[in-house]
């Protein structure tokens, strides 16, 4: 077995642009915290009570929170990139995941930044270039979650999460139009949390900019995206011994011994703006992207309020040109390797004194697309293609490597303007260079059956791809990948769902076919299961109003794998609350208070190899709850001020004849992984408007 090991002078200049630039100084974090602050109290400064603009709770559907004003008008939309339909900020206060970047179905390591996986199966399904780290993807800024926003007035948020053991959020914002077509977004976010346990402390920085630009004429747009995202997460690969947890020689779980890691104080770790993380996982990545599209061919029309002419296009035919550039960088450094553990788990025969693996890959796409669009006064019914070069460029422990992609793709649109079909088809296919020959095809009919019987959903999507480079022997971390190349993997999707409104009910399925599957099938060892497989997945979301008052909301999923695979899921996944929703009579009051639960049943769930970055299948250790997750919320808003407290794993409660009364009674989430006892967690969200 060979391992390329870096001397620190020979990372040096690995993070480019944008992360050399925002994240390469701790100063400048400090530095872009308090420009931020400043923006936000200019924005706060001189309010005109926008409390009265957030009236009722919004829905899953995003339902508007900021109404118009006859006396002081406020309008605040928003869209995505690949989306021209305008949305509205969702002010619903039961659901606290609405502001945190993991999903109620997804579990990490009891701490928020950690490594995490969904318990839904969710297979990645993106051909082309892929570097193949997903384990810490909920912590990332996109260019597919970047929001373009359009407002009258200035308009910022202030959201700030505390909890247990130092663990801290803050996530700022801001947006503003400079001109009535042209607006600036800036967001900036800071997930800091020492750890329950050693070697665990997390540090991630976000920051985004976004600019939506259309001109007086309505006929040429531009839009900006600048983001990056630095995450730094140390890494245990796990307690040593399960039987320290009942101990009273550790009592104080952070200084239970790691399987990698140097023992630790807390004091040492309690840094909201970072602190060295001797072994750990770093992962940068950052992207420039810039989008201009000109309507060559439409039709003039222009809309008078209060002797006002506002112009309008409608297009006919558009021209479309996108440039982007990203860069990811995916290390892992361990400056006090021990020998034990990379000897038994990853086959090393010694260790040296330092172990730094380190990816570095920077990737420039240009794409070039035209649309048609039938039927000039619905935007939302429109026929794209177009064509793109790509070009990739790596850096690893051992050498470099330059690669090229050239593929085209096509996409159709149609959400009908009477809004009873929603039709969605897009494909794109590689045919030159590193990734020839992989495709992805996807189509979905929506239709409104009637108002009584509500929509009903249907799609296909097919998938062919190369798979990541951390399955290439050339990668620093794929030194467990076996001589000889892997096949493209094939996935073919099935879905479909039923949305009854009337009932508050959504029922949906999913069933998938998978050829040539990769999975890591221990800690290092990369492989990949050439017979085809199948996994159905049918889940039920449904709000029973049990009083006026009282609200059920329960999510259920069964999720079944037919076949030999290394798929193992757990076959029942349910997540849901019960509570008190409304005013208590208060008119500027809106109070949601109860339990929240979360169970699944028991499986062999992944192990987690911190080494490469990697999940991978063991079926030795079978994770059982002792009890369901079962957390206690107090959510409340008073006009544009909302307020969050939680106790959480209250099930692990327990009193112990070693250790007494506690909240020791801890559910473990992968091997070696014991999660958390109770957690407080109180978190306040502001939002100001000039």
């Amino acid at each position: 077995m060979n391992i390329n090991v870096l001397s620190g002078s020979d990372t040096q200049g690995l993070v480019n642009f944008p992360s050399n630039l925002w994240m390469k100084r701790s100063g400048m974090k400090g530095l872009l915290v308090i420009i931020t602050l400043i923006i936000v109290c200019l924005a706060a400064k001189g309010q005109n009570d926008p409390s009265s603009r957030f009236r009722g709770m919004g829905g899953r559907g995003g339902k508007d929170s900021l109404q118009h004003r006859k006396d002081d008008t406020m309008s605040i939309t928003f869209r995505f990139l690949d989306s021209s339909r305008l949305q509205k900020i969702d002010s619903e206060v039961y659901n606290f995941y609405l502001r945190y970047p993991l999903p109620p179905t997804y579990v990490d390591f009891g701490n928020i930044g950690t490594a995490s996986h969904d318990l839904i199966f969710n297979p990645f399904m993106k051909p082309g270039w892929d570097g193949g780290w997903h384990a810490y993807d909920p912590y990332v800024f996109t260019v597919e979650n970047s929001r373009f926003y359009n407002t009258t007035k200035p308009y910022s948020e202030l959201d700030y999460l505390l909890g247990t053991s130092a663990e801290q959020m803050i996530n700022l914002v801001h947006t503003q139009n400079i001109t009535r077509n042209w607006n600036a977004f800036f967001q900036y976010r800071l997930i800091n949390s020492p750890g329950t346990y050693g070697n665990q402390n997390t540090n991630h920085n976000n920051y985004r900019f976004t600019s939506w630009y259309q001109s007086q004429n309505k006929r040429y747009q531009a839009f900006l995206i600048l983001l990056g995202s630095k995450l730094q997460s140390a890494e245990s690969a796990g307690i040593q011994n399960n039987a320290d947890l009942d101990s009273n020689t550790f009592s104080n779980r952070f200084t239970i011994p790691t399987n990698i890691g140097p023992s630790q104080n807390f004091s040492s770790v309690n840094n909201a703006f970072g602190v060295p993380i001797p072994t750990g996982t770093f992962y940068t990545t950052g992207t420039f992207m810039l989008r201009q599209q000109y309507d060559i061919i439409g039709l003039k029309d222009s809309l008078v309020n209060d002797s006002v002419v506002i112009p309008l296009f409608y297009p006919k035919f558009r021209a479309e040109q996108t440039i982007s550039y990203s860069t990811y960088h995916q290390m892992f450094n361990d400056y006090a390797p021990q020998t034990e553990y990379y000897v038994k788990e990853l086959n090393f025969i010694s260790t040296p004194d330092t172990i730094q693996l380190s990816d570095l890959w920077h990737n420039l796409t240009n794409d070039f697309s035209l649309y048609s669009f039938p039927d000039s006064k619905n935007s939302q019914q429109f026929l794209k293609a177009g064509i793109s070069f790509q070009t990739m460029n790596g850096t690893y422990n051992a050498g470099e490597r330059s690669l090229y992609n050239i593929f085209i793709h096509g996409e159709y649109r149609n959400k009908t303007r009477n809004k009873k079909w929603d039709v969605e088809a897009f494909g794109n296919f590689y045919i030159n260079g590193f990734n020839a020959g992989d495709y992805n095809a996807y189509i979905s009919l929506k239709r409104q059956i009637s108002k009584n019987l509500g929509y009903l959903q249907i799609g296909f999507e097919n998938v062919n791809r190369s798979l990541g480079m951390a399955w290439s022997q050339e990668s620093s971390f794929g030194f467990g990948v076996p001589a000889g190349s892997f096949y493209k993997e094939n996935v073919v999707h099935l879905f479909g769902s039923i949305e009854q409104p009337k009932l508050q009910l959504t029922l949906t399925g999913n069933y998938y076919l998978l050829n040539n599957y990769p999975y890591f099938k221990n800690y290092y060892i990369a492989a990949q299961e050439t017979n085809p497989f199948n996994v159905l997945i049918i889940t039920a979301d449904k709000r029973f109003a049990l009083s006026r008052h009282l609200i059920l909301r329960a999510m259920a999923t069964v999720q079944k794998v037919a076949g030999a695979s290394p798929v193992n899921i757990p076959l029942f996944v349910t997540h849901g609350q019960i509570g008190y929703e409304g005013t208590l009579g208060f008119k500027n009051l809106m109070l949601a208070f109860g339990m929240e639960f979360r169970y699944y049943t028991p499986y062999t769930a992944d192990g987690y190899s911190p080494v490469i970055g990697q999940f991978f299948t063991q079926n030795q250790t079978t994770i059982a709850e002792k009890l369901p997750d079962i957390n206690a919320y107090v959510n409340f808003r008073i006009r544009s001020f909302v307020a969050y407290f939680r106790a959480e794993n209250l099930n692990t409660a327990q009193v112990s004849s070693q250790t007494g009364f506690g909240f020791t009674n801890t559910n473990f989430v992968a091997p070696s992984y014991p999660y958390i006892g109770l957690r407080i967690r109180l978190g306040i969200y502001w939002s100001f408007v000039n």
